[in-house]
Formats: C-alpha cells, structure tokens, sequence
C-alpha cells in the first residue's frame, strides 16, 4: 500500500478518538489541520511533545488550523494519558487523539516504519482547507519535534496561497530577504526585463531577474 503523497487529497478514514469518532478529513472541511503521531502514551518525549502542541494550540486555531494526535495505543490509554497530564502537569489537551489500536491507520499513513520498529514514528501531515496534503513531516522515535516549525509551515503554506509566493529558508527569518517573500521566476524574456525595470524602480527587490523578493502584502 502506498502512502500518501504532497498534493494528494488526505485519505477518507473514520477514527475513534479521545472526543469520539470522527470522519477524516470531513470533521475539518473548511479548515486546515495538523495530523501528528506518537509512539506511545505514558512516554516522555511524547509527553513533552503534546504540551508543547497544547500551548501553541491558540495560534494554530488563530490559523483556521486544527490538531489531531495518533498512536496505536487504545482510547482508554489516551484517556488515562491526557488526564494524566492534566493532574500533574496543569495541561490540559484540547485537541482529539486518535487510538489506533488495529494500526489501520497508522497502515494507511505510512506511520510504522519496520526499521525503526513497531511503534509509530513521529509523523506530521499539514493539511489545508481543501484537503489536500501539502506537507509530510517524518521524525524518529527519539527526536522530539519543533512545534514552532509546524506552526511556521502552516502560516508559511497559507502566505504561499494568498500570494501567490514561494517562502524562503528560515522564513521569516531569511539571511538574505529577511522577511520578504520570493516572486516566482520570470517564464519569458519579456518577463524578466519586467522583473528588472520594476527592481530598477523599487516596486520590487532582485539579484537577478530570476532571484526576485518583495514584502509581504
């Protein structure tokens, strides 16, 4: 079985989750989301994974983006986890988790990787409003995410739509655009000395006619 692939739409899967079952990717039509898998519950690079997700959870939502958590443990484990967390750590998870006991999902999504081992690996998928997967995200076991970088991907995929730009590296951030955006390369000669007579009179910034940045709008 294949797994799925950047620009193809994100699966149809029925799950049962921590807040009851759901239909993806129906339950966020309308809306992006983040779609992550742990290898276990009760585990501390986990655990310090999802509070980590929970205090960002406000700027993912301020994103139109939701969260979703899954590993092959059961519901009650999740359940048992989540409250746990809450007790000791004054956490309190808002967002689902999916219990994937069968590993059909995690089957589905490419999340075992049998050299790595039974458990899920730490997998993200950014899924926008249409459905469709725009970026996959694959961690080992024993490296903990950066959720600032999740969260920078969505906001970055969402300027990217809106303007029709490509982002930088270390967006926003960049060592040579700062914070500006990157203008798609001119496709034309016409186009390119375009590019340069509007660098030549500041209405955008370029090294070259196919090296173009301007701020974003």
């Amino acid at each position: 079985m294949s797994i799925p692939l950047l620009g193809e739409k994100f699966p149809e899967i029925e799950v049962l989750t921590t807040h009851g079952r759901l239909k993806l990717p129906d339950e966020y039509k309308g809306k992006w989301f983040v779609l992550f898998s742990h290898p276990a519950d009760f585990t501390p690079v986990c655990t310090t994974e999802f509070v980590a997700f929970q205090k960002r959870y406000d700027e993912f939502k301020k994103l139109n983006c939701e969260l979703i958590g899954l590993s092959i443990d059961q519901v009650f484990a999740h359940i048992k986890w989540v409250e746990w967390i809450k007790k000791e750590l004054d956490v309190e998870i808002q967002f689902p988790v999916i219990a994937d006991d069968t590993g059909k999902v995690a089957e589905k999504l490419g999340l075992i990787h049998p050299a790595k081992g039974t458990n899920t690996v730490r997998a993200v998928f950014i899924v926008d409003a249409d459905s469709n997967i725009r970026a996959v995200i694959y961690y080992p076991q024993e490296l903990g995410r950066n959720m600032d970088e999740i969260l920078r991907a969505v906001k970055a995929l969402q300027i990217s739509d809106a303007n029709g730009v490509a982002m930088p590296a270390n967006w926003p951030n960049n060592e040579l655009v700062g914070d500006a955006v990157i203008i798609p390369p001119a496709t034309s000669e016409k186009e390119a000395k375009e590019r340069l007579e509007k660098a030549r009179t500041g209405e955008i910034s370029c090294y070259d006619w196919w090296f173009c940045y301007k701020p974003v709008e």
